[in-house]
């Protein structure tokens, strides 16, 4: 069980090579960084060193106990980030395959509006506009 915060790529394969070791289920998601329909080249994601990690272990321990989780790990990347580069992933595991995707789902829909992040848009003309947080992710969290 784990949860990092890092500027270094990753390796997805490496990350969950044994993981979930004798559970019934892992799932795991990654996301990426989007094109945004050819108007971004890159974002930029600040956190505050210390209370990001303690968040993320926060919502990975509720997980944990929510849906009976056997582990799970939440990796976030922060820095200048291109488009298409690895941005985070989530993975749990569970003893039954409901547990792993739904704790999963949770996970993300926290991460998509309270994880401490703030993102930037940097586009040809370089840096733009900070993320404002969207409805529908705010939303999604409300099922939970």
């Amino acid at each position: 069980m784990a949860a990092r915060v890092q500027s270094a790529p990753f390796d997805l394969g490496a990350e969950l090579a044994g993981f979930g070791a004798g559970s019934g289920a892992v799932v795991s998601f990654s996301g990426l960084v989007r094109d945004e329909g050819g108007r971004l080249v890159a974002l930029e994601i600040e956190h505050y060193p210390g209370m990001t990690e303690k968040a993320l272990a926060a919502y990975g321990e509720r997980a944990a106990q929510r849906f009976g989780l056997d582990d799970w790990r939440i990796l976030h990347r922060h820095g200048r980030l291109a488009v298409g580069e690895p941005i985070m992933m989530v993975a749990t595991a569970a003893r039954h395959r409901a547990a792993a995707f739904q704790a999963a789902e949770y996970l993300m829909d926290w991460l998509k509006s309270r994880a401490p992040f703030w993102k930037r848009e940097i586009g040809p003309d370089g840096p733009g506009a900070w993320v404002a947080a969207r409805a529908e992710d705010e939303d999604a969290l409300s099922r939970w």
